[in-house]
This record gives C-alpha cells, sequence and structure tokens, in this order.
C-alpha cells in the first residue's frame, strides 16, 4: 500500500505541473538540485519568461553604446591635428592589394565602394599611387632618350629633370581637383534629386586614387618603341580605368535625369582619356630637332677660285 500510495501521490504531482504549464505556457521548469524537493517534487516556477532578465540586458547594452559614442566623441581630434588624418592611413597590405584588385578587374554591378572601400576610405593608397606614377612617368620619359640615342648617335640626350616636377604636379592636381569638382557638382545634384546619395570627398579621392594604378604598368610598356603598340597599351589601360570609373558612379547619378548623368559619365571619360594622352604626348614625345645634334657644315667653294697657300705664322712678311 506505501508504494502504491507514493506512485499515487507523484503521479498526481506531475498531473498537476502539466496542468500548470498548459494553463501559464510562458512558465519555467527548473531542473537544478538544489530547487527539488526533499521528496524529489518538482518544483515550476511561473513567471514571465525572463522578460525582466532580457530587458535589464537590452538597456545594458544601450548603455554601453551610449557610454562608446560618447567616448568616441570626446576623443575626436580636430581637423587640424595629425592625429585626424592618421587614420585615414590606418589600412593594412592586403586591404590595399584587395582595393587594386578590384580597380584592375571592374564589373558590372560590383561597386568598388561597397565592396572593397566598406566606408573606410583611406589616402594611403591614392598618395603612394600618385607618387608612383609621376616617379615612373619622369623615369621612363628620360630612358626614352636614353634608348633612342643609343640607337642613333646623332640624337643629343641631356636629362630633364623638370619632367620629375611636372608629372607630380599633373598627377596629384588631378587625383584631387577633379574629385572635388565632382564631388560638389553631385552635392548640388543632390539638392535637386533628394533621392540622390553621392559619395563623400575622400571616398571619391579614393576612387581616383585607385583607378590611376593601372597607368603604372602601362607606362612601362611605353619602352617598347612601336608607335601603334604603345597607343593599343594606352587605349587598354584607358579603358580599364574609365570602366571602373563609371560602374562605380552610376549607382549614383542614375537617380539623376539621363542628359546630367550621360553628360557627367562623359565628362569624368573624357578628362581621363585627355590625362592618358596628356602623358603620351609629353613625356614619350617624337624626337624634335632640338634633340638631334647638328649635322656637320661642309661648304664647297667654286671651282674657278683657286685656293691661295697659307704660310705658317711664322714665316708670314712682316
Amino acid at each position: 500500500m506505501t508504494m502504491a500510495s507514493a506512485d499515487e501521490l507523484t503521479f498526481h504531482e506531475f498531473e498537476e505541473a502539466t496542468n500548470l504549464l498548459a494553463e501559464t505556457p510562458d512558465a519555467a521548469t527548473t531542473s537544478r538540485s538544489d530547487q527539488l524537493t526533499p521528496q524529489g517534487h518538482v518544483a515550476v516556477a511561473v513567471g514571465s519568461g525572463g522578460s525582466y532578465g532580457a530587458e535589464d540586458e537590452v538597456e545594458e547594452e544601450s548603455d554601453k553604446a551610449a557610454l562608446l559614442q560618447e567616448k568616441q566623441q570626446q576623443q575626436q581630434p580636430g581637423f587640424w591635428t595629425f592625429s585626424y588624418y592618421q587614420s585615414f592611413f590606418d589600412v593594412d597590405t592586403s586591404q590595399v592589394l584587395d582595393r587594386i584588385k578590384g580597380s584592375l578587374l571592374p564589373r558590372p554591378g560590383h561597386n568598388f565602394v561597397r565592396h572593397h572601400l566598406r566606408n573606410r576610405p583611406d589616402l594611403y593608397g591614392p598618395f603612394w599611387i600618385c607618387a608612383t606614377l609621376a616617379f615612373v612617368l619622369a623615369v621612363t620619359g628620360n630612358l626614352t632618350l636614353v634608348l633612342a640615342q643609343r640607337r642613333d648617335p646623332s640624337i643629343h640626350y641631356s636629362p630633364q629633370f623638370h619632367k620629375v616636377t611636372v608629372a607630380g604636379i599633373s598627377i596629384y592636381c588631378y587625383a584631387w581637383l577633379v574629385p572635388l569638382a565632382l564631388w560638389g557638382f553631385l552635392r548640388w545634384r543632390k539638392g535637386v534629386q533628394e533621392r540622390m546619395g553621392p559619395y563623400t570627398f575622400l571616398e571619391t579621392v579614393c576612387i581616383y586614387g585607385y583607378s590611376l594604378f593601372v597607368f603604372i604598368p602601362m607606362v612601362v610598356l611605353w619602352l617598347i618603341p612601336v608607335p601603334w603598340l604603345q597607343w593599343l597599351f594606352g587605349a587598354l589601360a584607358l579603358g580599364l580605368s574609365a570602366a571602373g570609373l563609371v560602374f562605380t558612379l552610376w549607382p549614383v547619378v542614375r537617380e539623376d535625369t539621363r542628359l546630367v548623368a550621360t553628360a557627367l559619365l562623359s565628362v569624368v571619360v573624357l578628362l581621363h582619356a585627355l590625362l592618358a594622352m596628356g602623358c603620351k604626348l609629353y613625356f614619350f614625345q617624337s624626337l624634335s630637332l632640338e634633340n638631334m645634334a647638328p649635322p656637320p657644315q661642309i661648304t664647297s667653294l667654286p671651282s674657278n677660285i683657286a685656293l691661295s697657300p697659307t704660310l705658317p705664322q711664322s714665316m708670314a712678311p712682316s
């Protein structure tokens, strides 16, 4: 009888717990040993499903986020300090290589800003790409004259150090002034077309800076003294670089009118083509007459004029 009574009591307790859970679905059962009764009774805790704990966690996370934002605002340096610009050079080698690869392999639907910059534009890559391009332009422009002199000894070569200055000023002005004008125009058009969301100025500079990387191997290949091959390499590099700019800017300008979008992208491609053609015609220009040594002039006298013998100065009559 004792065993039967214990079993019936346990069965009734489980049945009561089941009914209680059915009436209150938010009830939570505790399985810890310290919450069990000495007789093995099951303790059922009726509550709100841990909502108080969840609310506490949400409040704690929001407090942490607010404190972190406030700390970042307090630590934000001014634009006149070195620390402000230091953040724009905080990139590693893998990020720079990934962005260079993205500029070399443009394809439709693959936005350079969204897939490679990820709201973290840098100035490290554009700065060194422009510096490398300017240096390579000046060096290869001088090497072209050296190689031409070896093929034709009549060519007079003198080092042209001013090409370094010309290349540096041209490349850096293009990489900064053109993005500035483009960014200002898109900001102005945003007031006309509210759906437009232009890139930031640093993102625009980053787009143009990385788009110039393809010109570095192009300039090196221009050392091949074959004019039609030089123009072919220039057209390929220009096509890749301009396509990257168009694919990146299209998601922004497509919200504008068709006329404005077409005109803007045409101007972007035209300025890029002018840069490439200017580099080709100035640094790899055909040899002009001033670079050629003047040929020896031989004057012939008429045959009827007899040449008078010249006496040594010591034997000349006084």
